[in-house]
């Protein structure tokens, strides 16, 4: 199965949506308020997750969110990738409403909520499957929607890190760390770190150094079927692993990680005209 840039078929009305909202209630303002309202209007029954009850001060929980047809969020990217995350395997696609500051993620802006709504619960919406990745290191195994980061675990510190794809060893380069990003993800730390930008619809996955003390690393994208390997050769330093931008653990000298594009992907919902172009240019552009 390949990545999908999206259909732009007319999708069925909208009968039930989850809601996962920034993790700070302040920074949505009376946007949850305007969904419930707009949801009553439309006869579209909102479920919330446990936390976001809590979070909101809700009543009991009347539905299983993983039942939804659509996901609705109202946050920034870092709410969008909890909320990916959260719906990976279930079927159900992510719509957001951007309230953070990029919002590259979100399929409209803060001041188009109501529009934005009005045709995403009218079925007037797309979806976009991305890939994402799968690592494993010391025994554990996960999935990351973004990216996945091996850096050094001590501030200013360089690290020496072993590399290869698909069996073949590639040598060591000397640097601040390594990332491995998905399309999604390849518009926020890999950009950063002047790695390739990969477009929605690609089934590939990008490596990038960070600061390399080289004159010959450069960025690869790598196709599916082909694993990337990473080995901590520095002899005194860790390695800390991080996953989404959270910090998994650490590692030691000769420990290694293994990242793969996984088997699932997320399902992110986005206006027809909202397109990875259209967003590329209003993120991006000078």
């Amino acid at each position: 199965m390949s990545s999908s840039a999206g259909s732009t078929t007319q999708r069925p009305e909208v009968r039930r949506a989850a809601v996962v909202t920034h993790g700070r209630p302040e920074a949505i303002g009376g946007a949850l308020d305007q969904l419930q309202r707009l949801a009553e209007e439309r006869g579209v029954e909102l479920l919330f997750p446990d936390e976001e009850r809590e979070k909101h001060d809700l009543g009991a929980e009347d539905g299983a969110v993983a039942e939804a047809d659509l996901a609705v969020v109202l946050g920034g990217d870092g709410t969008m990738l909890r909320a990916l995350r959260r719906f990976l395997g279930t079927g159900v696609p992510v719509i957001g409403a951007n309230f953070g500051r990029v919002g590259f993620l979100a399929a409209f802006e803060a001041d188009q909520l109501e529009d934005g709504l009005r045709r995403a619960f009218a079925g007037e919406y797309r979806v976009v499957e991305l890939p994402v990745l799968e690592g494993e290191a010391g025994g554990s195994r996960w999935t990351a929607v973004n990216d996945v980061v091996v850096t050094s675990s001590a501030l200013g510190r360089m690290i020496e890190l072993g590399w290869s794809v698909g069996g073949e060893d590639l040598g060591w380069i000397p640097c601040d760390g390594l990332v491995c990003s998905t399309p999604s993800g390849s518009t926020a730390y890999n950009l950063s770190n002047g790695g390739p930008v990969l477009v929605w619809g690609l089934d590939a996955m990008a490596v990038t150094f960070v600061a390399p003390h080289s004159l010959h690393a450069r960025p690869l994208v790598v196709p599916r079927g082909q694993e990337l390997t990473v080995v901590n050769r520095t002899r005194d330093v860790d390695a800390a692993l991080l996953t989404d931008g959270q910090r998994l653990g650490d590692l030691g000298p000769g420990a290694e990680v293994v990242v793969r594009l996984a088997e699932a992907r997320s399902l992110l919902a986005t206006l027809p005209e909202s397109t990875f172009f259209s967003r590329y240019r209003r993120t991006f552009a000078s």
